[in-house]
């Protein structure tokens, strides 16, 4: 059995689709693409398909990782092209390697979320990072399937900046700014995920958004001495694969994977 370790990118209106639903496109995809697939043993057998910390429904990511197994060997390359092409709009292949020792899950230590904020000044912004980074802790709540938890956000963040030039964005009329934040977060567990950072600037600083903001993770990886993440799938990359690496603002694409679309 050949395992391969795969990172893909969900964008555009995929951003709000469950990861259940983002699972089932992405069998529906090694269906299509022909893939040599091993399967789950009994009754009713599945691909043998691992999920590695699924982005949170409503947000974008240009690193999200899989692991899949093949009954024979075959080259990440061509499996990453076949995956591609046979996947739904806004869901792209970016990289594919052979498995390398341990477990994926084991070299995601934390996360680099781009955050835009329409309607929020550089300014404003600023003064809300700092106020944030300043406290010993910052406690939101979140709403779980078994009520309301709270949660220490400050905690999880490794580091906290806001983009040095504004953007504009013609999300209202007329054209506003729009402050952006970039956050590297712990993967403890509870997960402090985008939301809960944009609480954090709430509670302390009560920054609040006029308009929804939109998160994408930009990359996963272990922490290095600098505080910027390891590609997981660098070390075992082979000379003759794929090689885009994680770029730190989500502009990476692959041919076809830049139109939304909904799965299916």
């Amino acid at each position: 059995m050949c395992r391969l370790w795969l990172r893909y990118a969900k964008r555009g209106r995929l951003r709000f689709t469950s990861h259940r639903d983002i699972a089932r496109a992405v069998e529906r995809g090694l269906r299509r693409a022909g893939l040599p697939m091993a399967y789950s043993q009994g009754f009713n057998p599945h691909p043998k398909v691992s999920w590695v910390g699924a982005a949170p429904t409503g947000s974008a990511s240009e690193a999200e990782y899989v692991e899949i197994a093949l009954v024979t060997p075959a080259d990440p390359a061509v499996v990453r092209a076949r995956l591609d092409a046979a996947m739904p709009e806004g869901l792209a292949v970016l990289d594919a390697v052979v498995a390398g020792p341990g477990s994926l899950a084991d070299r995601m230590e934390a996360s680099r979320w781009r955050i835009e904020l329409p309607g929020v000044s550089v300014a404003a912004l600023r003064d809300a990072v700092s106020a944030v980074l300043a406290a010993p802790e910052v406690q939101v709540e979140r709403m779980t399937k078994n009520g309301s938890r709270s949660v220490d956000a400050r905690a999880a963040l490794v580091s906290l900046d806001v983009s040095d030039q504004p953007v504009v964005s013609p999300v209202a009329e007329p054209v506003t700014e729009c402050g952006i934040l970039t956050a590297v977060v712990w993967q403890a567990s509870p997960a402090v995920r985008p939301d809960d950072v944009l609480s954090a600037l709430d509670v302390v600083a009560g920054l609040r958004p006029p308009v929804p903001a939109k998160a994408t993770r930009t990359a996963q990886g272990r922490l290095d001495d600098d505080g910027g993440l390891v590609d997981p799938l660098g070390a075992d990359r082979s000379s003759t694969g794929p090689v885009p690496a994680q770029s730190g603002d989500g502009a990476e694409r692959s041919d076809r994977g830049g139109v939304a679309g909904h799965a299916g």
